[in-house]
């Protein structure tokens, strides 16, 4: 259950984080640029591993449980949870 929690709340920043800053460069005329939403991304990315890199695995996307799933290194039972 713990994995699960951490996948999830993972993948809610990744996505709450990432779309905000959307959000606010539209609102702002443009004053985040790509750049700032990319930033933003990696940013999150970077920050969820290193905080529930040992607890889940952090993939905080779908394509990438399956693809561990389908090379071997993620067991096929678990990845309902992940998704």
């Amino acid at each position: 259950m713990k994995k699960l929690l951490a996948e999830a709340l993972g993948t809610f920043t990744l996505v709450f984080a990432g779309t905000g800053a959307i959000v606010i460069n539209e609102v702002s005329g443009g004053a985040v640029t790509h750049a700032g939403i990319a930033l933003t991304f990696g940013l999150v990315v970077l920050a969820m591993i290193h905080t529930f890199g040992d607890v889940s695995g952090a993939h905080l996307n779908p394509a990438v449980t399956t693809a561990f799933a389908a090379a071997g290194r993620f067991p096929w039972r678990s990845v309902p949870g992940y998704l």
